[in-house]
């Protein structure tokens, strides 16, 4: 595409591509445990269980994770392209140089990576779709491509053309819509094509804690973001009450964890203690909600963007370690 491959790769933002595969990693979480416990309470009476559902499963979760990578990829791309068309990436901003702002990269080759992603990222949606559930689901089927689109459009939207919806403060609504319930809820569908209530809880938890990632972001933006019109929550409410409102993610986060892995328990009663053993993630967010209590410097709100992310992408690499390790016990 013209630019130096280091280029590329600094735009694709490699450090954001945990955080967005973790809404994946807890949904096939619970889908390998729920899919299981058939197997569990029949002692493995085969009459009772699809012998061919962990491999099913695991072709959706890779199907899943690579299209995951390329929608965030692709919101990557267009937020430099539309930041930095608009002046928003400017010499006053804080954190890593974007690409066209630091001009390795122009416009027009961003563009045109926008478009090479979106149409990568459809054909792999259209591959997960297919491999779930095939035309014998039609109307679901298209439910779920209409999803994908969604995302793609979501992806460009969020900075790109004059009624980019991140500009008003609808940056976290998207985020935890595509983080949270579609991640979540949506690969435990695809992999068991079952709606579960108790669902709603990890995608909480995971949702939350993405908006807690785009809040510290915006919070740390907030003088730039005020000078270029881009009105954020944190712009509208204020640092002070941007703080609060972080906690409050967290927290809600924290509490939706427990009542859903208590709800694992009570499905399994010779789980142990083990089950709890994914709120450790959390341990690292109790010293990070004192740093942003105490700081008003938007500067040192970066350093912190990391640890939320980091430890979101921990939490669903726990609970799937865990449920996978008391299942086979």
């Amino acid at each position: 595409m013209g630019a130096p491959l280091k280029a590329w790769i600094s735009a694709a933002r490699l450090r954001t591509l945990p955080l967005s595969i973790s809404g994946i990693l807890m949904g096939i979480s619970c889908a390998y445990f729920m899919g299981n416990i058939p197997k569990i309470q029949s002692g493995l009476n085969p009459a009772y269980f699809d012998p061919y559902f962990e491999i099913r499963l695991w072709k959706i979760a890779a199907l899943g994770l690579i299209t995951t990578l390329l929608f965030q990829i692709l919101s990557n791309f267009a937020n430099d392209y539309g930041d930095g068309t608009k002046g928003t990436d400017n010499d006053k901003r804080i954190g890593p140089i974007r690409a066209i702002q630091s001009g390795l990269i122009r416009p027009s080759q961003m563009k045109r990576a926008v478009i090479i992603t979106s149409i990568l990222s459809f054909i792999s949606a259209v591959a997960l779709i297919s491999v779930s559930l095939g035309f014998k689901q039609l109307l679901i089927a298209l439910f779920f491509l209409v999803l994908g689109v969604a995302a793609i459009w979501a992806a460009i939207k969020y900075t790109v053309g004059d009624d980019a919806y991140g500009y008003s403060g609808l940056g976290d609504l998207f985020v935890f819509i595509f983080f949270g319930p579609v991640s979540v809820m949506g690969i435990y569908y695809l992999v068991l094509q079952q709606f579960n209530i108790f669902l709603i809880l990890p995608s909480l938890t995971i949702g939350l804690l993405s908006v807690a990632v785009l809040n510290l972001n915006n919070m740390r933006d907030i003088e730039n973001d005020q000078v270029s019109g881009k009105n954020t929550v944190v712009v509208k409410i204020g640092l002070a009450k941007a703080k609060v409102f972080h906690l409050s993610l967290i927290a809600v986060a924290f509490v939706s964890l427990i009542y859903y892995l208590l709800h694992l328990k009570s499905l399994y009663s010779e789980s142990t203690i083990l089950i709890f053993f994914p709120l450790v993630a959390f341990t690292p967010l109790i010293a990070h909600c004192i740093k942003v209590l105490k700081n008003d410097v938007p500067a040192l709100f970066d350093p912190e963007l990391k640890k939320v992310a980091l430890s979101t992408f921990l939490l669903s690499l726990i609970t799937l370690i865990v449920l996978i390790s008391i299942t086979i016990n």
